[in-house]
């Protein structure tokens, strides 16, 4: 009897300690990976037959992530079934897997991409993937939770010239993974239609005098735009000071039309004296 109520005692001590036993913080939760099965139809260069492959991809969210400032998505794949096999031509010592996770409901953000190192593989022969996790980049300009699913795969020496491409066939069945982007850091407009409000004056025209001009003061009695010399002091109203000089234009120009009248008048007068004497 001794015995057994010892062992009822332990037993619930130990249902005890376990009720009793604390979760795992949220950022613990976070980095815990989760895998699920992509389904891919792969394209070759320069081949019209596509190839059909299984790959379990598992991917690890990071615990933190902050605008302005580059976080990594883990990414590690392993076939389920038939693996992907190289073309005739074979691949290259150099090829690259190059991964990639779609990023959507964060402005200005849609991918993240990562590079894994592979093996040249003969013709026919099947592709390894690499057997440590890929690190998938990405850097978010604005604060927000993005939702994030696995997405296409490509290989090839470089990510603009695939030798062969990857594309989902089950992207809506797939799990989808939540990363929340905190504020701490630098934030830009991701809006591309937002127009800055103090747009950059264009450079001065080569025939440009230099001299700065500024709106009316409308504490002047006259409404005059004063010029200032680039670089110097106000000198004042500069070439615009004193009179009009079309003023006096106009004024020279009456005076001589006046002078050529008379003159005009008084030798008509002389020729019509001298024909009464005559």
């Amino acid at each position: 009897m001794r015995v057994r109520s010892v062992l009822s005692v332990a037993a619930l001590a130990g249902g005890l300690v376990l009720l009793w036993h604390p979760l795992p913080s949220s950022a613990e939760r976070d980095v815990v990976a989760a895998a699920d099965i992509v389904e891919y139809e792969c394209t070759t260069d320069g081949v019209t037959e596509k190839q059909t492959i299984e790959i379990n991809v598992e991917m690890t969210m990071p615990a933190t992530a902050t605008t302005g400032q580059q976080f990594t998505i883990g990414w590690r794949g392993t076939y389920s079934g038939t693996g992907l096999t190289a073309p005739a031509a074979g691949l290259p010592e150099g090829t690259k897997l190059y991964a990639y996770a779609s990023i959507s409901d964060l402005p200005g953000l849609t991918s993240a991409t990562g590079t894994g190192t592979l093996a040249a593989v003969d013709a026919g022969q099947p592709i390894t993937l690499p057997t440590t996790a890929v690190s998938l980049a990405a850097t978010s300009s604005s604060p927000g939770t993005a939702t994030i699913r696995p997405a296409a795969i490509n290989f090839g020496t470089l990510p603009t010239n695939p030798l062969i491409e990857c594309e989902s066939l089950n992207r809506d069945a797939l799990m989808t993974y939540s990363l929340t982007v905190s504020g701490g850091g630098q934030e830009t407009d991701p809006d591309p239609t937002d127009t800055a409000t103090d747009p950059v004056s264009p450079p001065p025209a080569a025939d440009d005098t230099g001299t700065d001009e500024t709106a009316p003061d409308p504490d002047d009695a006259d409404g005059a735009i004063d010029e200032t010399p680039a670089g110097a002091a106000d000198t004042g109203g500069g070439g615009e000071s004193g009179p009009d000089g079309r003023v006096l234009v106009l004024t020279g120009s009456l005076v001589t039309l006046g002078a050529a009248s008379g003159l005009l008048l008084r030798r008509r007068g002389a020729r019509t004296a001298m024909g009464r004497r005559a």
